[in-house]
């Protein structure tokens, strides 16, 4: 049953403010093993600023992130260890520029991870034949498109093998046609059981593949649920006006 679904991640009352403008006004949400959870929203309702906040890309100015019932802030003195067991996908992809796919693949096993090179070698090969890019281990990031880019950021972040993977609008910098590609490779990982945190405007995604709906407005969660209820009958008005420049709001 879902209630007996392990608890890897807890945000509680999160808060976040650049200067006297507050972003986040105490978000509080639970990730289980196996959760596909998508937060969606209006530009600038605070959507990335929330997941960079979980991963400690933005420091927090209030609140607890726990990671397996551990305040991840006492518990991870060294946050890139935290890192490797709650992974991050970007928007802009973030690969090293001077080096291969591979390497890219096989940097933070080895320094991060402490693995010796063939064990990264290894692991690499598996995630990047996983996002089918096992044939580009040569290439630089210049010579890919960007939806190979992303397949490799993804792959990336898969070597590191994390509990809990955070997807920041993963494919909001791809052109159209390169979208689709990035989208089957996401649907896959959740159907064999990746827990994600996934920032999307890919609505029909949010609504086919996740198992739980963040909507996210003004900086605080205006409504959670089920994709069906979310987006057959949802119960905010702000989330319902959101909804319906999709044409999604009725299937």
């Amino acid at each position: 049953m879902a209630d007996e679904k392990e608890l890897l991640l807890s945000v509680q009352d999160l808060k976040k403010q650049f200067g006297e403008r507050e972003i986040l006004k105490g978000i509080s949400f639970d990730v289980k093993k196996g959760d596909v959870v998508c937060i969606i929203g209006p530009s600038g309702s605070g959507k990335s600023t929330l997941i960079r906040c979980v991963n400690f890309l933005e420091q927090p100015t209030g609140g607890v992130i726990a990671y397996r019932g551990q305040n991840v802030l006492e518990s991870f003195k060294n946050l890139a260890l935290y890192r490797t067991k709650v992974g991050m996908v970007f928007q802009q992809f973030n690969l090293f520029n001077n080096m291969t796919v591979l390497e890219n693949c096989m940097v933070g096993q080895v320094k991060v991870l402490g693995k010796d090179k063939d064990t990264a070698h290894s692991t690499a090969m598996k995630y990047l034949e996983h996002v089918g890019m096992a044939s580009y281990i040569n290439a630089k990031p210049h010579q890919l498109s960007g939806g190979q880019k992303q397949r490799v950021a993804i792959a990336r972040a898969l070597a590191l093998e994390p509990e809990v993977l955070l997807m920041d609008e993963p494919t909001s910098a791809l052109d159209p046609e390169m979208v689709g590609e990035v989208l089957a490779v996401m649907k896959e990982l959740a159907d064999e059981g990746l827990t994600m945190v996934i920032v999307t405007h890919e609505m029909a995604f949010a609504r086919d593949v996740s198992s739980r709906v963040i909507f996210i407005d003004q900086g605080v969660i205006a409504e959670e649920s089920s994709p069906e209820e979310i987006f057959s009958a949802p119960k905010n008005q702000r989330t319902k006006d959101f909804l319906s420049r999709f044409n999604l709001g009725k299937q």
